[in-house]
């Protein structure tokens, strides 16, 4: 059987529905090795929530050396924020708490709100997240009703730009692009955007398109795998 060699970095499309982890559990299976094979670990550079999509670095063997400092790299996300719903977890996967009409908004307010957020600046980390605290991470204690653990840190905004401006039944969606810093969660820009307009806000849906200088040009999606029917060599 003829080989196909497999690159220690990856960049995959990751769609819609499935957990970060889910993508490397896919990858393992594609190539057919367990998860405990020290000869074939594999990791990522950064999590994207179930219902986000868009690219991700992978480390297959010796790529996971790299992964660290692929973590640290500053980020480009395509975002809709959804004006008038608020939800317990950020975005609409969550259990709406409050709904309201904000067709008075103006876009000019609206504005104002997005270029609030830029900079570097000090923000709570959503509950409903992976982040550690003393151990376990922090979407446990939420499911646990324990909703004073998120620590604060600084988040960097260094782009926020409005694409377009969608009023829809008494609801605004913005869609956006934002240039971030490393560790910076986009469900919380969208909620100090609602805060700043006096109103709940809502992420609906997120995209990344870089990681440094990895962008969408270069990703496969996980139904791509042009080493399926070969035996698989690691290479550089």
């Amino acid at each position: 059987m003829k080989e196909k060699e497999i690159p220690e970095i990856l960049l995959i499309d990751k769609p819609r529905g499935i957990t970060s982890f889910d993508v490397i559990r896919a990858l393992r299976k594609q190539l057919g090795v367990d998860r405990t094979s020290k000869e074939w670990r594999m990791g990522h550079a950064g999590t994207l929530d179930p219902n986000a999509t868009g690219l991700m670095i992978i480390g297959i063997a010796g790529g996971t050396k790299k992964l660290n400092e692929y973590l640290k790299l500053p980020k480009t996300y395509e975002a809709e924020i959804l004006l008038g719903v608020r939800t317990d977890t950020g975005d609409v996967d969550g259990s709406v708490l409050e709904e309201i009409d904000v067709s008075g908004v103006s876009d000019e307010s609206i504005r104002e709100a997005v270029r609030s957020i830029e900079g570097t600046q000090t923000f709570r980390v959503p509950m409903y997240s992976a982040i550690k605290v003393k151990g376990k991470p922090l979407y446990a204690y939420a499911r646990e009703g324990k909703k004073d653990m998120a620590p604060e840190k600084e988040m960097r905004v260094d782009r926020a730009e409005i694409q377009r401006i969608v009023r829809d039944e008494g609801k605004i969606i913005i869609s956006a692009v934002f240039d971030v810093g490393s560790g910076t969660y986009i469900r919380t820009l969208a909620e100090k955007m609602g805060e700043y307009l006096g109103l709940p806000a809502t992420l609906q849906n997120l995209r990344r398109t870089r990681i440094g200088t990895f962008t969408l040009k270069d990703v496969i999606s996980l139904d791509e795998s042009p080493w399926k029917n070969g035996d698989i060599v690691t290479g550089k």
